[in-house]
Protein backbone atom coordinates (compact mmCIF):
# COMPACT_ATOMS: atom_id res chain seq x y z
CA UNK A 1 0.00 0.00 0.00
CA UNK A 2 2.62 2.44 -1.15
CA UNK A 3 0.30 5.79 -1.28
CA UNK A 4 -1.08 4.79 1.99
CA UNK A 5 2.26 4.49 3.70
CA UNK A 6 3.29 7.97 1.88
CA UNK A 7 -0.08 9.67 3.64
CA UNK A 8 0.48 7.60 6.97
CA UNK A 9 4.15 9.47 6.98
CA UNK A 10 3.13 12.89 6.42
CA UNK A 11 1.81 13.00 3.77
CA UNK A 12 -1.96 14.38 4.87
CA UNK A 13 -2.61 17.80 6.52
CA UNK A 14 -6.15 19.10 7.67
CA UNK A 15 -7.85 15.79 6.38
CA UNK A 16 -5.84 13.71 9.15
CA UNK A 17 -8.81 14.72 11.70
CA UNK A 18 -12.71 15.94 11.65
CA UNK A 19 -15.05 13.42 9.54
CA UNK A 20 -12.66 12.87 6.65
CA UNK A 21 -10.27 11.67 9.10
CA UNK A 22 -12.32 9.65 10.55
CA UNK A 23 -13.70 8.00 7.57
CA UNK A 24 -9.79 7.25 5.99
CA UNK A 25 -8.63 6.18 9.38
CA UNK A 26 -10.98 3.22 9.29
CA UNK A 27 -9.88 2.22 5.66
CA UNK A 28 -6.00 3.17 6.63
CA UNK A 29 -6.61 1.16 9.64
CA UNK A 30 -7.88 -2.26 7.51
CA UNK A 31 -4.75 -2.09 5.49
CA UNK A 32 -2.10 -1.14 8.10
CA UNK A 33 -1.70 -2.61 11.74
CA UNK A 34 -2.13 0.43 13.86
CA UNK A 35 -2.23 2.90 11.54
CA UNK A 36 -6.03 4.35 13.08
CA UNK A 37 -3.72 6.23 15.88
CA UNK A 38 -2.87 8.55 13.65
CA UNK A 39 -6.18 10.01 13.00
CA UNK A 40 -7.63 12.00 15.44
CA UNK A 41 -11.03 11.95 14.26
CA UNK A 42 -14.45 14.21 14.94
CA UNK A 43 -14.04 14.57 18.76
CA UNK A 44 -10.71 15.64 19.69
CA UNK A 45 -9.95 17.90 16.24
CA UNK A 46 -10.28 21.79 16.28
CA UNK A 47 -10.39 23.47 12.61
CA UNK A 48 -10.16 26.78 14.05
CA UNK A 49 -7.34 28.58 12.34
CA UNK A 50 -6.49 25.59 10.08
CA UNK A 51 -7.03 27.35 7.31
CA UNK A 52 -3.93 29.92 7.94
CA UNK A 53 -1.67 26.81 8.43
CA UNK A 54 1.10 25.85 6.13
CA UNK A 55 1.01 22.47 4.58
CA UNK A 56 3.29 21.72 1.80
CA UNK A 57 2.35 20.46 -1.43
CA UNK A 58 2.34 16.64 -0.79
CA UNK A 59 -0.12 17.51 1.70
CA UNK A 60 -2.00 19.98 -0.14
CA UNK A 61 -2.64 17.76 -3.23
CA UNK A 62 -3.36 14.92 -1.12
CA UNK A 63 -5.62 16.66 1.14
CA UNK A 64 -7.63 18.01 -2.46
CA UNK A 65 -7.84 13.94 -3.36
CA UNK A 66 -9.20 12.51 0.00
CA UNK A 67 -11.40 15.45 0.16
CA UNK A 68 -13.12 14.68 -3.57
CA UNK A 69 -13.06 10.76 -2.91
CA UNK A 70 -14.94 11.09 0.24
CA UNK A 71 -17.20 13.84 -1.71
CA UNK A 72 -17.94 11.78 -4.43
CA UNK A 73 -18.62 9.21 -2.28
CA UNK A 74 -21.15 10.91 -1.29
CA UNK A 75 -22.22 11.93 -4.71
CA UNK A 76 -22.66 8.53 -5.63
CA UNK A 77 -24.60 7.51 -3.01
CA UNK A 78 -26.89 10.06 -3.45
CA UNK A 79 -30.14 8.24 -5.56
CA UNK A 80 -29.54 5.07 -2.75
CA UNK A 81 -27.61 2.90 -5.90
CA UNK A 82 -23.90 2.54 -6.85
CA UNK A 83 -23.79 2.26 -10.52
CA UNK A 84 -21.46 0.44 -12.40
CA UNK A 85 -21.19 2.97 -14.63
CA UNK A 86 -20.34 5.56 -12.03
CA UNK A 87 -17.49 3.62 -10.85
CA UNK A 88 -16.13 2.95 -13.89
CA UNK A 89 -15.91 6.63 -14.92
CA UNK A 90 -14.30 7.39 -11.70
CA UNK A 91 -11.98 4.56 -12.95
CA UNK A 92 -10.87 6.15 -16.14
CA UNK A 93 -10.67 9.63 -14.33
CA UNK A 94 -7.82 8.24 -12.27
CA UNK A 95 -6.16 6.07 -15.01
CA UNK A 96 -5.62 9.21 -16.34
CA UNK A 97 -4.77 11.78 -14.36
CA UNK A 98 -2.42 9.82 -11.67
CA UNK A 99 -0.03 6.94 -11.93
CA UNK A 100 -0.89 3.36 -11.68
CA UNK A 101 0.01 2.56 -8.13
CA UNK A 102 -2.19 5.80 -6.85
CA UNK A 103 -5.36 5.19 -9.17
CA UNK A 104 -5.03 1.45 -7.84
CA UNK A 105 -5.28 2.62 -4.39
CA UNK A 106 -7.39 5.04 -4.89
CA UNK A 107 -10.07 3.48 -6.02
CA UNK A 108 -9.54 0.63 -3.45
CA UNK A 109 -10.26 3.71 -1.17
CA UNK A 110 -13.17 5.16 -2.96
CA UNK A 111 -14.87 1.71 -2.97
CA UNK A 112 -14.08 1.64 0.79
CA UNK A 113 -15.61 4.92 1.22
CA UNK A 114 -18.75 3.91 -0.57
CA UNK A 115 -19.11 1.18 2.59
CA UNK A 116 -19.86 4.04 5.23
CA UNK A 117 -21.68 6.39 6.45
CA UNK A 118 -20.32 10.25 4.91
CA UNK A 119 -21.71 13.46 7.18
CA UNK A 120 -21.94 15.61 4.18
CA UNK A 121 -22.38 18.89 5.86
CA UNK A 122 -19.54 17.80 8.21
CA UNK A 123 -17.41 16.80 5.34
CA UNK A 124 -17.94 19.85 3.27
CA UNK A 125 -17.49 22.31 6.31
CA UNK A 126 -14.49 20.89 6.68
CA UNK A 127 -13.23 21.28 3.23
CA UNK A 128 -14.42 24.87 3.59
CA UNK A 129 -12.75 25.90 6.56
CA UNK A 130 -9.34 24.23 5.06
CA UNK A 131 -9.03 25.23 1.82
CA UNK A 132 -8.87 28.21 -0.49
CA UNK A 133 -11.51 29.57 -2.60
CA UNK A 134 -10.53 28.55 -5.76
CA UNK A 135 -9.75 24.83 -4.69
CA UNK A 136 -13.27 24.90 -3.73
CA UNK A 137 -14.43 25.61 -7.18
CA UNK A 138 -11.98 23.63 -8.51
CA UNK A 139 -13.61 20.41 -6.26
CA UNK A 140 -17.03 21.56 -7.06
CA UNK A 141 -16.34 21.46 -10.94
CA UNK A 142 -14.64 17.95 -10.56
CA UNK A 143 -17.88 16.46 -8.71
CA UNK A 144 -20.00 17.80 -11.51
CA UNK A 145 -17.64 16.73 -14.56
CA UNK A 146 -17.49 13.30 -13.02
CA UNK A 147 -20.52 13.05 -12.59
CA UNK A 148 -21.84 13.93 -15.60
CA UNK A 149 -19.39 11.96 -17.48
CA UNK A 150 -21.83 9.14 -18.20
CA UNK A 151 -24.42 11.19 -19.97
CA UNK A 152 -26.53 12.79 -17.69
CA UNK A 153 -26.40 14.16 -13.80
CA UNK A 154 -29.32 12.96 -11.68
CA UNK A 155 -31.27 15.25 -9.90
CA UNK A 156 -30.35 13.81 -6.54
CA UNK A 157 -26.38 14.23 -7.92
CA UNK A 158 -26.90 17.59 -8.47
CA UNK A 159 -29.01 18.48 -4.96
CA UNK A 160 -25.94 16.55 -3.07
CA UNK A 161 -23.59 18.67 -5.51
CA UNK A 162 -25.56 22.05 -4.23
CA UNK A 163 -25.47 20.82 -0.40
CA UNK A 164 -21.88 20.31 -0.84
CA UNK A 165 -21.19 23.78 -2.13
CA UNK A 166 -23.01 25.52 0.38
CA UNK A 167 -21.23 23.62 3.21
CA UNK A 168 -17.99 25.10 1.50
CA UNK A 169 -19.43 28.55 1.50
CA UNK A 170 -19.24 28.39 -2.30
CA UNK A 171 -21.56 31.50 -3.45
CA UNK A 172 -24.81 30.73 -5.15
CA UNK A 173 -23.97 32.50 -8.20
CA UNK A 174 -20.58 30.55 -8.39
CA UNK A 175 -22.36 27.18 -8.03
CA UNK A 176 -25.12 27.54 -10.73
CA UNK A 177 -22.43 28.71 -12.99
CA UNK A 178 -20.20 25.36 -12.42
CA UNK A 179 -23.34 23.69 -12.79
CA UNK A 180 -24.61 25.25 -16.13
CA UNK A 181 -21.29 24.29 -17.36
CA UNK A 182 -23.01 20.83 -17.41
CA UNK A 183 -26.67 20.35 -17.46
CA UNK A 184 -27.78 19.89 -20.93
CA UNK A 185 -28.14 23.51 -23.12
CA UNK A 186 -31.50 22.27 -23.99
CA UNK A 187 -33.14 22.50 -20.43
CA UNK A 188 -31.00 25.98 -19.82
CA UNK A 189 -31.27 28.50 -22.90
CA UNK A 190 -29.61 30.94 -20.87
CA UNK A 191 -26.62 28.56 -20.09
CA UNK A 192 -23.78 30.89 -21.06
CA UNK A 193 -25.64 34.34 -19.21
CA UNK A 194 -25.37 32.15 -15.99
CA UNK A 195 -21.66 30.75 -16.54
CA UNK A 196 -20.55 34.25 -16.69
CA UNK A 197 -22.92 35.15 -14.14
CA UNK A 198 -24.44 37.94 -15.42
CA UNK A 199 -28.35 38.50 -16.21
CA UNK A 200 -29.71 37.95 -19.96
CA UNK A 201 -29.89 41.86 -20.54
CA UNK A 202 -26.93 42.20 -19.87
CA UNK A 203 -24.80 44.89 -22.11
CA UNK A 204 -21.57 44.08 -24.08
CA UNK A 205 -19.84 45.98 -21.97
CA UNK A 206 -20.84 43.97 -18.87
CA UNK A 207 -20.52 40.96 -20.90
CA UNK A 208 -16.99 41.43 -21.26
CA UNK A 209 -16.49 42.42 -17.92
CA UNK A 210 -17.98 39.81 -16.64
CA UNK A 211 -15.61 37.28 -18.48
CA UNK A 212 -12.75 39.02 -17.48
CA UNK A 213 -13.69 38.51 -13.82
CA UNK A 214 -14.74 35.00 -14.32
CA UNK A 215 -11.29 34.45 -16.87
CA UNK A 216 -9.04 35.37 -13.82
CA UNK A 217 -11.27 33.40 -11.34
CA UNK A 218 -10.98 29.85 -13.19
CA UNK A 219 -7.27 30.27 -13.91
CA UNK A 220 -5.85 26.95 -14.26
CA UNK A 221 -2.69 29.11 -12.29
CA UNK A 222 -5.20 29.31 -9.36
CA UNK A 223 -4.98 25.50 -8.88
CA UNK A 224 -1.47 25.07 -9.73
CA UNK A 225 -0.24 23.95 -6.16
CA UNK A 226 -2.95 20.85 -6.70
CA UNK A 227 -0.45 19.83 -9.87
CA UNK A 228 -0.96 18.76 -13.50
CA UNK A 229 -3.73 16.73 -13.69
CA UNK A 230 -5.46 19.86 -12.04
CA UNK A 231 -4.67 22.29 -14.39
CA UNK A 232 -5.73 20.19 -17.09
CA UNK A 233 -9.11 20.27 -15.59
CA UNK A 234 -9.40 23.86 -15.06
CA UNK A 235 -7.80 24.66 -18.55
CA UNK A 236 -11.48 22.86 -19.10
CA UNK A 237 -13.25 24.76 -17.05
CA UNK A 238 -11.61 27.71 -18.81
CA UNK A 239 -12.33 26.87 -22.26
CA UNK A 240 -16.19 26.86 -21.14
CA UNK A 241 -16.12 30.28 -19.79
CA UNK A 242 -14.13 31.37 -23.19
CA UNK A 243 -17.74 29.63 -25.28
CA UNK A 244 -20.01 31.32 -23.27
CA UNK A 245 -18.27 34.66 -23.96
CA UNK A 246 -17.69 33.80 -27.11
CA UNK A 247 -21.82 32.88 -27.85
CA UNK A 248 -22.56 35.72 -26.30
CA UNK A 249 -20.69 38.25 -28.31
CA UNK A 250 -21.45 36.33 -31.84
Amino acid sequence: MGWLNKIILGGLGFTIGGSIGAIIGIIIANSIDGASKYFIGDDNFNTEGCASRKYSREQTTNDFRMAFLVLFAAVMKADGTIKRSELDVVKRFLAQNYDDETATEALHCLKQILEQHIDVIAVSRQCGENMNYSTRIHLIHLLFSIASADGQIDDSEVKVIEQIGAGMFISFDDLKSIEAMFKPREDNKKWAYDILEIQPNASQDEIKKAYRKMAMKYHPDKVATLGESAKKIATEKFRKVKEAYDTLLR
